[in-house]
C-alpha cells in the first residue's frame, strides 16, 4: 500500500480502534503527535511502534520538536532553548554556533528517533523581524543569510540522526503580525522584497538538499489571492519551477483559521492537494476524518510517493543507550551552555 496524502492526529496515548481502521486506509499517509500523545519515552515508542505496524510501507509518525515554546516531548527529553540563541551566539561566534546548531538538530532527532518518531517539522526558516508573535524567538535570526547557515548546520544534525529535515514556514511567516492559527493572515510586501529576504534560506535550503518543507496559511496578495500551501503560483510555479525544489511540500495543519477561507475541511484538503501539497495535515478536528476518507480522491503519483518514502527515519538507538553517547553528552553540555548565558561572548 502507498502513501496517502493526509497526515492526521489521534486522540490519546494508544491507539483507538476507530483509529486503526483510519491509518490502514489508503488516503492516510503519516500521523501527527502531540503532548496529549506522550506519556514517557517507553509509552512513546509503543505507540510509534503500534502505528508502524499497521502497514507497509509505514506510515510516518511526525510531531513539532523545535523547542522554546515547541516542543510536544519534554519529560525524559532535553528541553531545548528556542534556536533564537543559537542566532545570538552567531552574532558573537559563528563557528561555536554553528556546531552547537548541528548538535541541536542531532540531539532533536536522536531523542525521537529512540522512539521510533521519523520526522520533526524543523527546522524554521522564517525570519525574525520582531513583528510576528506567532514566530518570534522560533527563528534563528532576522539576517536571512546567517538563517540559512545555522538551519543548513541544523538539518545536518539531523541527517546524522537519521531524520529528515522539514524546513517551514514557506515562503516566510516572520513579518506578518498575525497569528495564522487564529487568523486569516496578509502579508502584502512585493514579490521583490520576500524573494530578497524570506525566500533566500528557502533557496540555500534547497541547494543544500532539504527534502521537505511545509508551507504557510499566509495571502501574499502581490502574488497570489489564496495562502500560499493553496497556491499553484507558490508551489508549482515559484517552489517546483523557480526554485527547482524537487522534496515533498506540506501543508500545514488544515484546521487553523489561516485555511478557513478555503471552505469546510474536505475544500481545504482538496484545495491544498491542487496546489500542489504532497501532504496535509489534519491535527485536531478529528471528526473531519471520515468525511475527508470518503470524499478525497486516491492520488497515485508516483513522484509524491518517491517524495514521502525517503522521509522514513533511519537508524535509532534507545534512550538508555543513546545517553552512554558521547555525542549526547557534548550535545547536552553546549545546549547547557548557550542556553544559560545570556553573553554569548562569555562562551
Amino acid at each position: 500500500m502507498s502513501l496517502g496524502p493526509l497526515m492526521t492526529g489521534i486522540a490519546g496515548l494508544t491507539l483507538t480502534a476507530e483509529e486503526r481502521e483510519w491509518l490502514q486506509h489508503p488516503l492516510v499517509g503519516g500521523v501527527i503527535l502531540f503532548a496529549r500523545n506522550y506519556a514517557g519515552p517507553e509509552q512513546l515508542r509503543c505507540l510509534v511502534a503500534a502505528i508502524h505496524g499497521l502497514r507497509r510501507p509505514h506510515l510516518l509518525v511526525a510531531v513539532d520538536q523545535e523547542g522554546g515554546r515547541v516542543q510536544r516531548f519534554r519529560d525524559d527529553f532535553v528541553p531545548l532553548p528556542p534556536v533564537r540563541r543559537l542566532g545570538r551566539l552567531f552574532d558573537a561566534h559563528p563557528k561555536r554556533a554553528r556546531r552547537a546548531a548541528e548538535l541541536t538538530g542531532w540531539l532533536m532527532a536522536a531523542e525521537l528517533r529512540a522512539c521510533g518518531v521519523d520526522l520533526s517539522f524543523a527546522p524554521v526558516l522564517d525570519l525574525d523581524r520582531g513583528t510576528s508573535e506567532v514566530i518570534g524567538d522560533r527563528a534563528f535570526h532576522g539576517d536571512p543569510e546567517i538563517v540559512a547557515d545555522l538551519a543548513h548546520a541544523y538539518m545536518m544534525g539531523m541527517h546524522l540522526a537519521g531524520m529528515a529535515a522539514v524546513g517551514k514556514h514557506f515562503p516566510g511567516h516572520g513579518t506578518a503580525a498575525a497569528d495564522s492559527h487564529v487568523a486569516v493572515v496578509t502579508d502584502s510586501r512585493p514579490f521583490s522584497e520576500i524573494e530578497t529576504e524570506d525566500l533566500v534560506p528557502f533557496e540555500r535550503m534547497i541547494h543544500y538538499g532539504v527534502p521537505a518543507l511545509m508551507a504557510a496559511h499566509v495571502i501574499y496578495p502581490a502574488v497570489d489571492a489564496l495562502p500560499a500551501g493553496f497556491s499553484p503560483r507558490w508551489v508549482g510555479d515559484i517552489l517546483r519551477r523557480r526554485l527547482g525544489f524537487q522534496g515533498a511540500v506540506f501543508s500545514d495543519d488544515l484546521g487553523m483559521a489561516g485555511a478557513s477561507g478555503a471552505g469546510d475541511m474536505v475544500e481545504r484538503a482538496a484545495a491544498a492537494l491542487d496546489g500542489g501539497c504532497d501532504m496535509v495535515l489534519l491535527c485536531n478536528e478529528l471528526e473531519e476524518v471520515p468525511a475527508l476518507l470518503d470524499a478525497l480522491p486516491v492520488p497515485a503519483a508516483p513522484a509524491t510517493q518517491l517524495r514521502l518514502t525517503r522521509l522514513h527515519g533511519r537508524g535509532g538507538v534507545d534512550h538508555a543507550h543513546l545517553r552512554l553517547d558521547p555525542a549526547w553528552r557534548e550535545a547536552v553540555q553546549r545546549i547547557d551552555e548557550y542556553n544559560r548565558l545570556s553573553d554569548p561572548d562569555l562562551m
